[in-house]
């Protein structure tokens, strides 16, 4: 164990009585310190590692710390402006503050330092605090610090409530004691005293501020350890209003005044010090102050935390379970303060409705149907501590009395109800009434998410429904997913009420329109809290989660009929979403397969809304309108297809009519052009393109073609669909694709879908879509341009894009976060006409055109590509033939292509973003094929 105490004083000793020069003591200073500091920061780490307390390490950073500032004082006082006999104005305290005040300190916390003064600044402390500033900062510590008064400190502190919250912090290290006494007194008898409530308010109004900004949720699966819902802070902050409160010095000391039970306390010391020991960690690991928990870094500090893998669950995914759980109770220790608070007035309850989510007051009295229930301060709580003991079934009946009466639950009845869940038991579980209260919580038109989460909270939800326990606290390491498992449950439970009850009528229509006729509305509410209940489980969690809903369901009280529909629908949750984002919706073999297995048009509309919001509960930013329009376009295509509409026209007559429609909207055609350009196209292109782009493609070539141009490309914004079309119109050539995706990587567009169509006369008319990279038309058409610009000079062969593409995305080998397998799927089944190959892996840029290129030079003929990203995991589907224009279905050319695809993962450069522009959280995918019906999803 190192120990610095020697090194400091024999370096102190070493300094000259004599000394003058600010300069000369620096640099007899500053180097020895900076390697003690060095030495000790890594015995610091050692131990870490070795005894894995978190809070002693950051104690330990801080006694470190103490001793080099005493050091750089003495020298400064007792050598290079000593004052014998000090005069009243000669006295200084210097004093820590902040986190360094509270006697802990991260290896790349800030230290916060205030120097005491008896009365306004003299010379001698001007100089004082500026040489110990300068050897602070040739350290390269970061120091906040500020020279005040004692009548300055108290000033500033009934003014400012940073300044009153450092000084509540304070803790002298040396110089006059008497001094800072007198501090600490006044500051308690005339700022402290009478303004607790103005106090508790502020800080929570901090508290919300600062949460709103590092994410609102606990449950991010990104979160900031020091100022996220959950961390550190929040922890200071329960400390601060404590302390503020019951005028307490230590942490200790809360036991005592009643605030928390001695069981409570040590969950407080337990919470603090994982959260210390994780921060510390992260200083260490990356070598600065880091707080967020970011995907790079969970695997590194799991690591260095000592976990592995077990239950089906990497280490990582089982340290940020553990990280989770301590977040969960945090909020636990935050619930008691605030009950407490309110208890003695401190705070006002529209603090406490804040805090608990914005509850609507509006209880009434005579509505309480249950004995053993009370208002309480205008919140819902029990009339005596045996209530659950009584009857456990009440533990059930709190929530299910919060929701019907839509009124608040009292942070006691929450703190009783944590404490009695042993008495939720099998036979609990079983119980008739306890399931009819469940089941009406569940599928009320309430806010059963916000009672939900509270249920969650307390661990009434998880001991009442085992299999939701399991995944409590659970995280999937990925991009994909922003929040835990079961954040994810009952945020999906929130939109699916928001869209039952119209609040998102206008964002989806469509669902909003169906869910209305929806026949089995306890199915779907059921199934959508159970859908990713078998997460973390080694079988696929769809089918696994079809089995507990099998189990789940009747114990709920659904009959066969119900249980049936929410196991499908449990086994089927994903079916609707990769059918929309990886299949070609214009090719009639998709809706079929699809519709085979849907069956019929109640299970189409449930499947609909579900799927709807299961993406919108992923987090921000994953659903898009581009995928409102794919979901939107496989629903009325199926629903034709069940209603028995499919082949009501022959395809040669639906062809037919089509090129009528669009005859009639060229009045300023002659009969003749319009036959010979009708000519030019497939039957497939009339059956896959909608009315308006047949339209503008019909112009768009004519106008081509009058010019003499062979080579062009046309370009608009669509603001409804959240997408930018590119056109392009030229000879055909065996790698136009991976031209196209080429250039986009370029450029910097990021494809989501290609159709791609080959004209008689040996033209090719394809279309990309490109996702929105800027809100304003004008600044997307303008990149758009650049993109197309750069695809005309490509197919011009005036640049090559293998270069472009190498420029703009260089590969360079760094540590992977994330591993994918790579994998190739290659299908005869899914179309009549063309094979599929579905390939995925690791994300990267460049992925794309790669893919591309790697199948041109195959000879495959790709007809439509359908693009998608899963976080940090890449899902792209081509529909490809032969050059004579057949399926792949020999043995020998299928492992050609799968060497081929597998070639380009295995000489991929580390995760980033995809070929073609910035990675957009979610999934980024494919065509629209048919016409589409108005309106959203």
């Amino acid at each position: 164990m190192y120990d610095c105490a020697a090194d400091l004083a024999a370096l102190l000793a070493g300094i000259d009585q004599s000394m003058s020069d600010p300069t000369r003591l620096r640099e007899r200073l500053v180097p020895e310190l900076r390697r003690i500091i060095e030495e000790g920061r890594a015995d610091a780490e050692q131990r870490l590692l070795r005894e894995r307390d978190g809070h002693a390490c950051a104690g330990r950073l801080c006694g470190l710390m103490d001793a080099v500032i005493r050091t750089i004082y003495d020298a400064v006082v007792k050598r290079l402006y000593r004052a014998d006999n000090p005069t009243a104005a000669e006295q200084i305290a210097v004093v820590a503050t902040g986190g360094y005040g509270r006697g802990t300190l991260a290896p790349g916390s800030d230290i916060d330092l205030l120097f005491l003064l008896p009365y306004k600044q003299t010379a001698w402390s001007e100089s004082v605090v500026e040489a110990m500033l300068y050897v602070l900062w040739d350290l390269k510590l970061k120091v906040g610090h500020a020279t005040r008064s004692v009548a300055e400190c108290l000033r500033e502190g009934r003014a400012d409530m940073t300044v009153r919250t450092a000084l509540l912090e304070s803790r002298f290290l040396f110089g006059d004691r008497v001094l800072f006494d007198e501090l600490a007194s006044r500051f308690d008898r005339e700022v402290v005293q009478g303004t607790a409530a103005e106090f508790v308010e502020a800080k929570l109004r901090e508290r919300d501020a600062r949460v709103a900004k590092s994410g609102a949720s606990r449950y991010l699966v990104e979160p900031n350890v020091k100022d996220g819902k959950g961390g550190l802070r929040d922890l200071n902050t329960l400390f601060w209003i404590a302390k503020y409160t019951f005028r307490v010095k230590e942490a200790e000391d809360l036991v005592e005044a009643g605030l928390f039970t001695p069981d409570e306390f040590r969950l407080f010391q337990r919470c603090d010090e994982f959260l210390w020991r994780v921060r510390c960690h992260m200083h260490f690991a990356t070598g600065r102050a880091e707080e967020r928990l970011s995907f790079g870094l969970q695997p590194r500090i799991a690591e260095r935390l000592g976990y592995g893998a077990r239950g089906g669950l990497a280490a990582v995914e089982r340290f940020m379970k553990s990280y989770f759980l301590i977040a969960k109770d945090v909020g636990d220790l935050t619930a008691i303060v605030c009950a407490e608070m309110e208890a003695r007035h401190a705070k006002r309850p529209p603090v406490l409705n804040r805090w608990f989510g914005h509850f609507r007051q509006r209880f009434r009295a005579p509505d309480l149907e249950a004995d053993e229930f009370r208002i309480h301060t205008g919140r819902l709580s029990v009339r005596s501590d045996d209530a659950f003991e009584r009857d456990p079934v009440n533990l059930i009946r709190l929530f299910w009395l919060s929701d019907r009466h839509d009124v608040a639950i009292h942070p006691d009845a929450s703190r009783l109800a944590t404490r009695s869940l042993s008495l939720i038991g099998p036979m609990v579980r079983v119980d008739r009434e306890a399931n009819r209260l469940f089941l009406e919580l569940l599928t009320s038109q309430n806010a059963p998410e916000t009672v939900l989460r509270h249920m969650n909270e307390t661990g009434v939800l998880g001991r009442f429904v085992p299999d939701f326990g399991r995944i409590v606290a659970m995280m999937q390491f990925n991009m994909y997913h922003h929040f835990t498992v079961d954040e994810h449950l009952i945020r999906s439970l929130g939109v699916l009420a928001k869209i039952e009850s119209g609040d998102m009528e206008d964002e989806h229509p469509l669902a909003h329109r169906i869910v209305g006729t929806i026949q089995n509305r306890r199915a779907l509410y059921v199934a959508m809290f159970l859908h990713d209940i078998a997460k973390g489980r080694k079988e696929d969690h769809s089918i696994a989660g079809a089995a507990v809903a099998r189990k789940l369901g009747p114990r709920f009280g659904l009959d066969a009929a119900e249980t049936g529909t929410v196991a499908w629908l449990v086994e089927h949750h994903l079916l609707m979403s990769m059918t929309a984002q990886s299949r070609d919706l214009s090719d009639p073999k998709t809706i079929e397969t699809f519709a085979g297995v849907v069956q019929s048009l109640e299970r189409l509309k449930l499947l609909l809304v579900l799927t709807i919001a299961d993406i919108k509960a992923v987090g921000p930013g994953v659903w898009t309108a581009w995928k409102a329009t794919l979901l939107r376009t496989l629903y009325y295509e199926t629903e034709m297809v069940l209603s028995g509409g499919h082949s009501e026209i022959p395809r040669t007559d639906r062809v037919r009519l089509i090129q009528m429609r669009l005859r009639e909207q060229l009045t300023d055609w002659a009969a003749e052009a319009f036959d010979a350009y009708a000519g030019r196209h497939y039957p497939h292109y009339w059956l896959k393109v909608d009315a308006p782009r047949q339209l503008k493609n019909a112009r768009f070539i004519r106008a081509t073609v009058a010019e003499g141009r062979t080579v062009a490309t046309a370009y608009e914004t669509d603001q409804f669909r959240g997408v930018t079309e590119l056109t392009v119109y030229s000879p055909d050539h065996p790698r136009l694709l991976a031209i196209l995706t080429g250039a986009c990587a370029a450029a910097g567009g990021n494809i989501v879908d290609a159709q791609i169509f080959t004209t008689a006369d040996g033209f090719v008319l394809d279309t990309i879509v490109l996702s929105r990279a800027f809100d304003r038309d004008e600044d997307e058409l303008r990149r758009a341009g650049r993109i197309a610009t750069a695809i005309e000079r490509a197919l011009k062969g005036e640049i090559r894009i293998a270069e472009l593409v190498a420029d703009r995305h260089p590969r360079k080998d760094r540590p992977r976060t994330f591993q994918v397998a790579p994998d190739l799927s290659i299908d005869n089944a899914l179309s009549a006409r063309e094979t599929v190959l579905e390939i995925s892996g690791l994300d990267r840029p460049g992925l794309l055109y790669d893919l591309t290129t790697a199948l041109s030079r195959l000879n495959l003929n790709i007809t439509s590509a359908h693009v998608a990203t899963f976080g940090e995991r890449a899902v792209d589907v081509f529909y490809v033939t032969d050059l004579t224009g057949t399926k792949v279905t020999q043995p020998d050319r299928q492992a050609t292509i799968r060497r081929a695809v597998m070639a380009v993962f295995e000489a991929e450069p580390p995760a980033g973003q995809r070929a073609g522009g910035a990675r957009r959280s979610g999934t980024a995918r494919a065509r629209a094929g048919a016409a589409l019906p108005g309106g959203e999803a």
